[in-house]
């Protein structure tokens, strides 16, 4: 079972288009909790539906990976397959999301 800041997370990250990333942060924003982003993490592991809503487009403020439930490298490819960019592990700027 969810709970109501959960389920906020969950639908705030659906909105994150193919091929754009967003950070922990500003899904913590787009909620109004600013300083939850580390409640966003925990929340998206909890993520009973990764088709459905990608947590694999949610990443950490300084655009690398950060966690996911099946690994970072399976991440990185999920993101590739979207066309996005990497230098080197982190993202490229241009594939950010604002809400």
């Amino acid at each position: 079972m969810l709970t109501e800041f959960e389920k906020q997370v969950l639908e705030t990250v659906k909105k994150i288009p193919r091929g754009k990333v967003a950070t922990y942060k500003e899904v913590a924003k787009a909620i109004g909790k600013p300083f939850a982003y580390r409640a966003v993490g925990n929340a998206l592991a909890k993520n009973p539906y990764p088709i459905k809503i990608p947590c694999h487009r949610v990443i950490k403020s300084d655009l690398s990976l950060g966690g996911y439930s099946q690994g970072k490298e399976k991440k990185k490819k999920l993101l590739e397959e979207e066309s996005i960019e990497f230098e080197g592990e982190k993202v490229k700027k241009e594939f950010l999301f604002k809400f």
